[in-house]
């Protein structure tokens, strides 16, 4: 459903000729088998509604400065409207480096200080794809946050923050936890709402969470093989009103935000 949305978006009229929104370039650095995945995925959807998306992999000792290169060169492309640069990076390439080259009119991924600058004030272009695409899924489900209690475990810049902004942004009162947070059960056991994104495989239990709670699970932990999330899912499910599964519940909607994000992109810069 989400990417046919996002097929319909990305058929745009521009000075009166039919154009797709065809430039999105991912740039992939080492052979992260979790962010391989994640390229994969999102070039075949990509594909699926008629994206034109580049996937520039380079080998893990590949210098800092020459991924800034590449990316100011994107950044100077008319046919490239969005960028994505694979988290995580290998250790000796600065992440806030490469995040602040990033144009952020093609900042897709929403990451730049000055997208964030805007989402802190409400006035923003593009939102973090996955808290976008959880906020969306609650809209689907008519899962209302105003007014509940709403528990965010983890303070990622990604993932964790933003998404407490959103949730106060529709009038939650939103309490973030983390590695260092004191009572945690406490907590999460009164809350309305939890969302878990600290990538600790069956890390929540049944014992934390209030009968008919909604569970979101960001977290995706490999384990001999085999896909886990940051909830012990046939436990927590048993007491949840709402719970995603891992795979296949935040993952697939944080592509088609990405998606989203790109179609956006190329409105903003054709306009």
């Amino acid at each position: 459903m989400a990417l046919q949305l996002v097929a319909v978006l990305a058929i745009i009229v521009v000075d009166n000729e039919i154009r797709v929104a065809h430039g999105l370039a991912v740039i992939i650095v080492g052979e992260d088998p979790a962010s391989q995945v994640y390229v994969r995925n999102k070039k075949k959807d990509c594909d699926e509604v008629g994206f034109n998306s580049e996937v520039i992999a380079l080998p893990e000792n590949t210098e800092e400065k020459e991924l800034l290169a590449l990316i100011d060169t994107l950044n100077k492309r008319e046919d490239i409207h969005g960028i994505l640069v694979q988290l995580p990076l290998p250790k000796h390439i600065n992440e806030d480096a490469v995040i602040n080259t990033i144009s952020p009119e093609k900042d897709v991924d929403a990451f730049h200080p000055e997208n964030v600058g805007h989402i802190m004030i409400g006035d923003y272009t593009f939102l973090p794809c996955t808290p976008a695409g959880i906020m969306e899924m609650l809209k689907f489900y008519n899962i209302s946050v105003a007014g509940k209690k709403c528990v965010v475990i983890g303070r990622s810049n990604i993932v964790g923050k933003p998404m407490a902004l959103m949730l106060l942004e529709k009038n939650a009162t939103v309490t973030i936890a983390h590695s260092r947070t004191k009572n945690l059960k406490e907590l999460t056991k009164e809350a309305d709402v939890v969302v878990v994104a600290i990538g600790k495989a069956k890390f929540v239990t049944e014992d934390m969470v209030k009968e008919g709670a909604v569970i979101v699970d960001v977290g995706i932990n490999r384990i001999d093989g085999v896909l886990y999330g940051d909830v012990d899912f046939e436990n927590v499910e048993k007491k949840a009103s709402y719970i995603t599964p891992v795979p296949g519940g935040v993952g697939p909607l944080t592509i088609a935000m990405l998606l989203l994000n790109t179609v956006t992109a190329f409105i903003e810069q054709n306009k």
